[in-house]
């Protein structure tokens, strides 16, 4: 029985060992592309492209489904071919990713040519970033939202804010360098944390006026230069609702392209049940107030277009599942029926 427990040992670790080795290689391989330039040009022609319209992703669709099509090399040029200057386009391309076979990625936006050219050619349409990462597969969502990050990075760095000069982007997209002062940018993100508060029987939620309506999350804010992600939540809780937080955890993280490109890093933490009044002082939200456990599960079942009553009051609702608020929200859920 020995020996078969090793046996079966040796091959469970030989196949975790290829399947890091895979995602080793693969790293090891976009990591090349970013530092050669000539590389990364020559996987242009094999790889496949993105594409999206002043940072609004192409999208088609297909029955009740939303496809993110990739487009071949030989197909981007066909579309390129119609207007001018088609191997400048290539050129303004970003890398954003390759498959385990080595395909690279890339992500292109097309914002100065005819949307409509583009759209009835690829018989589809580009979308707003905010609706397609709600519409398309998981698995989509985090590269359209670091594609357009990239590319918004892109279109708002090229200038050096040293010497007002131009810089130029290597061909990954993964730096752009001032040659007049030799100073090197790299695409920056902003961490961001949100927060689920619980006084141990309830959770609050808040809305800001800009929320589609009848909308509830959790809290959120950037992080101020030099707290740490516990001073952040603290602070946060205590400038929006007037709470005092007792304790925190940390759950989980994900990129979020909104309002540039931040980092979401979620959060429990848990008020005294005594001191669980709200005292909301801020312009940035128009209500915050506590929810039950059936209130949030009813919730979590709600689509917007059912949350409208009769009397067309609004049942509330909570952000869709690629959020990373609905995750919070539905730990909380586990963690009082546990």
């Amino acid at each position: 029985m020995a020996a078969v427990y090793r046996a079966l040992h040796r091959r469970v670790s030989s196949l975790v060992c290829r399947l890091h080795s895979t995602y080793v290689r693969k790293m090891r391989y976009l990591n090349q592309l970013k530092e050669d330039d000539s590389l990364c040009r020559q996987a242009q022609t094999s790889g496949t492209f993105y594409l999206f319209h002043n940072l609004s992703p192409f999208l088609q669709k297909v029955g009740k489904k939303y496809l993110v099509p990739q487009l071949s090399a030989a197909e981007m040029r066909q579309i390129l071919e119609k207007f001018q200057e088609a191997e400048q386009w290539m050129e303004k391309s970003v890398l954003v990713g390759c498959s385990d076979e080595h395909r690279p990625c890339f992500a292109l936006d097309l914002g100065a040519l005819d949307k409509s050219v583009i759209e009835s050619e690829l018989q589809g349409s580009f979308t707003d970033l905010r609706k397609a990462l709600f519409v398309v597969d998981m698995e989509d969502s985090p590269l359209l939202a670091s594609a357009q990050s990239l590319l918004r990075w892109h279109d708002s760095h090229q200038y050096c804010s040293k010497t007002g000069q131009p810089t130029q982007k290597n061909v990954a997209g993964s730096k752009r360098v001032c040659h007049a002062s030799g100073v090197i940018y790299y695409p920056q993100t902003s961490p961001v944390v949100i927060t689920l508060v619980s006084d141990g029987s309830r959770c609050l939620l808040a809305r800001q006026p800009s929320f589609p309506p009848g909308m509830f999350t959790a809290l959120s804010g950037f992080c101020d230069l030099g707290e740490n992600v516990e001073e952040a939540v603290r602070r946060e809780v205590a400038e929006e609702v007037g709470l005092e937080v007792e304790s925190l955890r940390y759950s989980a993280s994900q990129h979020w392209p909104f309002p540039s490109s931040s980092l979401m890093i979620a959060c429990h933490a848990l008020v005294g049940a005594q001191q669980a009044e709200i005292s909301a002082d801020t312009p940035e939200l128009e209500e915050a107030r506590w929810f039950g456990l059936e209130e949030i599960v009813e919730g979590l079942k709600r689509e917007p277009s059912s949350s409208k009553q009769h009397n067309s009051s609004l049942l509330p609702w909570f952000p869709p599942k690629q959020a990373i608020a609905h995750q919070l929200i539905r730990e909380w859920v586990q963690l009082q029926t546990a």
